[in-house]
Order: C-alpha cells, then sequence, then structure tokens
C-alpha cells in the first residue's frame, strides 16, 4: 500500500520493493484499487503490482494477487460504496488494472452502513459465478457479518487489524472463529502502522528479544503476530527493500512460549 500512497517512491523503487518480496519467498501480495493517491488515481497500486509481476524473473504462476472492492477516493478521502452498481464497475476495472481475466481472492473492503451486507456479498458471489473472481473475502468485519456472509457464499479470507497495540480482533473472537471455520485471517497494520511502527525500534520488550534471537524488532513483533492462530497470515507494508526483506524474515521466526506472553504482557503506549 505505502508505495501507492503520500509519500510514496519512485514507481522504479515501487517495483523493487515487490520483487524483493516476491526473491525473500512471500507468495500472497494483497492490494485495494483505492490504494492511490486520490479519484484520478484509483488502480495505482493494482497497476504497479501487474508491472512487477511482468517483470519479475521468478514462478510467476506460484503468487497470490488479492485486491478490494467498496472504498472510493474522492479528494483523498476514504470513504465507502459498497453499492452493487459500485462494486461491479470496481472488480472490472481491477481485472483491468491487474491484467487478468480472473481476480485470484476478491475481498469486500469494508461494510457500508447505506448498503446491506447481503447485496454487497450478493455482488461478489455473482461475479464468482461469472467467472470474474475466485474466491470471496472480507475485511473489516464482524464476526456477525462473517457468519451472515457464509449464508450467501463461501468466504476463504478475512482482512482485519491485528498488533500489539489493537488486539480487537483476539479479544473479540474474531481469530478464533476464522481458525474453526478454516478461514484464512489476513492481519493487516500488523506493526501498528503509522506512527505506531515508528515506535517499534525502541520498544524494551520486542529490542531485548530481537537481540537475543538476532531479529529486529520489527521481526519479532510480526512474529508474535504470526503465533496468534493457525489461520494467521500477516500482511505488512513496505515502502524500501531493506523493509521488505525483513518482514520475509519473521516468516522463519519462532518465539518461545516466555517470548510471546513477554510480548502479549508488555505495554504498548498508544499516546
Amino acid at each position: 500500500m505505502h508505495i501507492s500512497i503520500s509519500d510514496r517512491p519512485p514507481e522504479a523503487e515501487g517495483v523493487r520493493v515487490v520483487h524483493a518480496a516476491l526473491d525473500a519467498g512471500m507468495t500472497l501480495i494483497d492490494t485495494a484499487d483505492v490504494y492511490c493517491l486520490d479519484h484520478t488515481d484509483i488502480g495505482h497500486n493494482e497497476r504497479l503490482i501487474s508491472g512487477a509481476l511482468r517483470t519479475w524473473s521468478g514462478p510467476r504462476e506460484n503468487i497470490l494477487v488479492a485486491t478490494k472492492g467498496g472504498l472510493t477516493r474522492p479528494d483523498g478521502r476514504w470513504d465507502r460504496d459498497a453499492r452493487p452498481s459500485h462494486l461491479r464497475a470496481a472488480c472490472e476495472a481491477s481485472l483491468k488494472a491487474l491484467g487478468v481475466e480472473q481476480i485470484a481472492l476478491y475481498q469486500l473492503h469494508a461494510p457500508d452502513p447505506a448498503v446491506t451486507l447481503e447485496d454487497s456479498v450478493g455482488t461478489l458471489a455473482d461475479l464468482q459465478r461469472e467467472g470474474k473472481i475466485r474466491w470471496v473475502g472480507l475485511s473489516n468485519v464482524s464476526v456477525p457479518e462473517i457468519r451472515q456472509a457464509e449464508t450467501i457464499v463461501p468466504v476463504v479470507a478475512v482482512q482485519n487489524r491485528l498488533n500489539p497495540w489493537f488486539r480487537e480482533a483476539l479479544t473479540g473472537g474474531l481469530v478464533k472463529y476464522c481458525g474453526e471455520r478454516g478461514i484464512g485471517f489476513l492481519a493487516y497494520s500488523p506493526t501498528g502502522g503509522g506512527r505506531l511502527t515508528k515506535k517499534i525500534p525502541a520498544h524494551p520488550v520486542l529490542g531485548e528479544i530481537g537481540r537475543r534471537l538476532g531479529a529486529t524488532p520489527h521481526a519479532v513483533c510480526l512474529a508474535w503476530v504470526l503465533a496468534q492462530g493457525p489461520s494467521v497470515v500477516v500482511i505488512p507494508s513496505a515502502r524500501r527493500v531493506e523493509h521488505a526483506r525483513d518482514s520475509a524474515s519473521a516468516a522463519g521466526l519462532v518465539l518461545a512460549a516466555g517470548d510471546l506472553e513477554a510480548v502479549t504482557r508488555a505495554v504498548f503506549d498508544r499516546s
């Protein structure tokens, strides 16, 4: 996301970041039509990823690209629009931006209070039947909303926030529900996001564990999120090549029970 929104790097550097993530072994790329500057820039991240995949020398058939629809960016704002007509137009635009005939995983970016969930999810079910998307996912949802969507279409992934600062996906039972149902839980903002991510290098508990294991505090944070459930997948963002490589290293970092408990009990100040 951060290679397409404000303060984004030059496009060539963004492509290098994607290549670095893929070279490090990442096989899931999550994007969205609204990862861009504003309404005049819709699809920027999707187009960048499509171009990066075309120029990558690795096995592209092993890479799953997931995207989302249901938000808009009028003058740079983040607004919701999950009307069937918008979702259908957004899906068609994403197919074009990604340069594919079928989107592997298409996610409702967020429920729209002005539209019934049945109408929004029903549109994704229609798009799946038409062959435009392979799998359906949800984002920014509650357990009752997942249950409601499951009466309409199989849900294979849920993307919600999870990090040491914000644990509502744990306390609200969402991660547990996804694990029990075999639904992939895609943890966004796994290092806090924005100014919270900048707090990680100085965090005493993450730093101590990282020094002992030969890992960065950032990787320790990601490893803690990964350990929260068998279906949890982290989707960290990166603006720089070294950040992408460091995030990938967390996949091989296994925290002992004592270290997991230390992070769980640590104070993570949001101020």
